[in-house]
């Protein structure tokens, strides 16, 4: 398999909530909901980095389309990580994330393998890391 995945997609409980905590309160780029005409449909996509997009979808949408049945989530199934060029971003990222209405989970703090790195988590639960990585520097840097 070649890796070619282009959509994130994170279920939410909440969509109107999840929109206006990624746009509004991380300010990433949407154009809002889009879809509500069809059922199941509603959903929101932000441009993430070249050929990458996140899409909030309900999670009743998930389950219906996925036909998988519904259980509690888990918010250490899996975490996504955002990489940033130095240890004041990691700071301004979380201090963004906590003042739009993330839960902050780990403090930022020097890792054992030489970076430096926190975690939030978003109002549906969902995990992610804000990360230093001085091998793995992003490349707007």
């Amino acid at each position: 398999m070649k890796p070619r995945i282009s959509v994130l997609t994170l279920a939410v409980d909440d969509l109107d909530r999840a929109l206006r905590f990624y746009r509004d309160g991380l300010g990433l780029h949407s154009d809002g909901i889009v879809g509500s005409q069809f059922e199941h449909g509603a959903v929101v996509f932000f441009d993430l980095q070249h050929g990458l997009k996140l899409a909030l979808w309900p999670r009743t949408s998930l389950v219906h389309d996925s036909g998988l049945a519904p259980h509690a989530p888990s918010p250490v199934e899996f975490s996504l990580g955002h990489n940033v060029a130095s240890r004041a971003q990691v700071d301004a990222v979380l201090a963004q994330a906590h003042a739009a209405g993330a839960r902050l989970v780990k403090a930022a703090h020097e890792t054992f393998w030489g970076g430096y790195a926190g975690y939030f988590q978003d109002p549906d639960g969902h995990l992610w890391e804000v990360v230093f990585n001085p091998q793995l520097l992003p490349d707007d840097t």
